[in-house]
């Protein structure tokens, strides 16, 4: 028996990866109309033809995530990883369902941050987890994972975010007019704005660009990455095969966006996020992309 590991559909890991170890993904719910949804019973091209019918999201309730919690308890307690608690309130109806369960130790754990990055969080919980660690344990290890992992991207525009008042709209039409490609950064738990790019061919070269600073003084440590996109599949696999040019990672996926995420981003983002195992790189370095 292992420590269950619990996390919620906006992590972006595939399914195959998710069983493969044993992680217990609750979908998070989008809403059209007035109609809600469970994060992939809808398509992706229903979310954006009908955005104008009002398109909202909501991530899993306390009953739900109780549920998952109770089967994923082997005996040996469960962690639950959840993204950014800025960002969404699965962090404390999480809270709200460990308190619920009377057998079984739960820790919840605040990832602070989403998409692939919370994906490479969970994995390094559940890698700790199938080493037979206890669950505080997993804990130490989910933080220190969540401390170190970073997150770019890069989108068409900002329209998509300014709209859910994650970035100012000012971004999204400065952007716009000026032909630029929007940068940003997942920083503290939110979505930081960074300088934009000449196109998306510059954008991609300063998010590589980053990664390639950070292996030049890594000295040796295991690097973790994950590509992402919405609907870019192809960009995504490019940009994953960018950074096997510089560093063979030990480990990788490509995470697409499900209708949870594109109903924030839009479609069109490609973004790469990554951790160094050890504490050669440290988890927040001054230089952006």
């Amino acid at each position: 028996m292992s420590v269950g590991i619990v996390t919620d559909s906006a992590c972006s890991l595939p399914s195959a990866l998710a069983e493969q170890n044993r992680v217990v993904v609750v979908p998070m719910w989008v809403s059209i109309g007035g109609h809600q949804y469970r994060d992939g019973k809808v398509g992706i091209s229903d979310v954006l033809e009908r955005f104008d019918e009002g398109v909202s999201t909501s991530g899993p309730s306390p009953g739900e995530l109780a549920s998952a919690m109770a089967s994923a308890d082997q005996g040996d307690g469960v962690v639950v990883l959840t993204i950014s608690s800025k960002m969404s309130s699965v962090y404390e109806s999480a809270r709200v369902a460990a308190a619920t369960l009377e057998d079984g130790e739960v820790a919840v754990v605040d990832t602070g941050t989403a998409a692939g990055a919370q994906g490479l969080v969970v994995l390094a919980a559940a890698k700790e987890a199938a080493s037979g660690a206890g669950a505080q344990e997993v804990v130490r290890a989910a933080n220190a994972a969540a401390r170190a992992t970073k997150l770019f991207a890069t989108l068409p525009s900002l329209t998509h975010l300014a709209r859910g008042g994650r970035v100012p709209g000012a971004a999204a039409w400065g952007a716009r007019w000026l032909g630029l490609s929007p940068l940003f950064e997942f920083r503290s738990g939110r979505i930081a704005p960074l300088r934009p790019a000449r196109g998306p061919k510059a954008a991609n070269q300063r998010m590589l660009s980053a990664i390639t600073r950070e292996a030049e003084r890594a000295r040796g440590a295991a690097l973790h990455v994950a590509a992402l996109h919405a609907l870019e599949a192809e960009t995504a696999a490019a940009l994953l095969e960018g950074v096997r040019r510089v560093i063979e990672p030990a480990s990788s996926f490509i995470g697409e966006f499900g209708p949870v995420m594109i109903a924030h981003t839009g479609p069109g983002l490609v973004g790469l996020a990554w951790r160094w195992e050890t504490a050669a790189v440290p988890s927040w370095a001054p230089a952006t992309p």
